[in-house]
């Protein structure tokens, strides 16, 4: 097998398990709102969350009475908890099968709903995908900041937010010409983009993801536009996704990649 003919096997497999990832019960499809608990009534009530809630400088204070039919770890809720961020894959409080997710950005303390008969779940049919093209696997080197730099950025909800840039991949796409990436160092040094390209808006998402592995000791690292993602926010509302930051809006189509969600 060819080396082209085995990275092309790898991608289908990896654009299989982006399907089934999408398309899991609790995945992004089953989102149906994302709800601030700053904006709840005088009573700590969000419209179509059960419970009462109320966030400090610290953590959110969930009241619930057993007409509300929340659970907290397998146990009806039933009184006043103290709830603080764990683990992104821990949801502790479930309403049925619906989860709860407890989220905080910035200041901002958030629920976000889980529905696994949620509709985008039912209608959804697939990605938009552009067959893999070896010609946009790219070798890419990665120039660390000295240091961190705070951005502030459009998200999907038309809020601004920071964003946290580590670095810039530079890399030279199949146009010949050098491009640069500013990028967000994340888990155990792997590297992530938000981008636009030549065709966002129009054959593709207005903007989407790319993710690399960790650089090498020298800076090298594998740039890969055939895995480039849609944002959680191109499948349901709810999500926060944010924009783009200056200068990562490529001057060159990139035809390759995820392009749109098919219903």
């Amino acid at each position: 097998m060819t080396t082209d003919a085995a990275s092309a096997r790898q991608w289908q497999e990896w654009h299989q398990q982006r399907l089934d990832a999408v398309r899991a019960p609790y995945g992004p499809l089953s989102v149906t709102g994302t709800y601030w608990i700053a904006e709840a009534d005088a009573d700590g009530v969000l419209e179509g969350v059960p419970g009462q809630w109320r966030q400090t400088a610290d953590a959110v204070v969930l009241r619930a009475d057993i007409m509300d039919g929340l659970m907290l770890d397998g146990e009806p809720l039933v009184g006043e908890v103290e709830l603080s961020p764990g683990p992104q894959s821990t949801v502790r409080v479930q309403h049925g099968e619906r989860r709860l997710e407890l989220l905080r950005r910035e200041d901002g303390w958030a629920v976000r709903v889980h529905d696994p008969g949620a509709p985008a779940r039912r209608v959804f049919t697939g990605i938009r995908t552009t067959p893999y093209d070896p010609h946009w696997s790219l070798a890419g080197h990665f120039r660390a900041y000295p240091a961190r730099r705070e951005v502030r950025v459009e998200n999907a909800d038309g809020r601004e937010r920071t964003l946290e840039l580590g670095g810039e991949v530079v890399f030279t796409a199949p146009d010949a010409r050098e491009h640069s990436l500013a990028v967000s160092v994340v888990g155990s040094g792997a590297l992530w983009a938000v981008f636009a390209d030549g065709t966002s808006g129009e054959s593709s998402y207005r903007f989407r993801f790319l993710r690399t592995g960790a650089p090498g000791p020298d800076g090298s690292v594998r740039v890969d536009f055939n895995r480039a993602t849609l944002p959680p926010s191109a499948f349901v509302d709810g999500f926060l996704c944010p924009f783009p930051p200056p200068g990562n809006t490529l001057d060159t189509p990139v035809p390759v990649g995820e392009r749109d969600v098919v219903h």
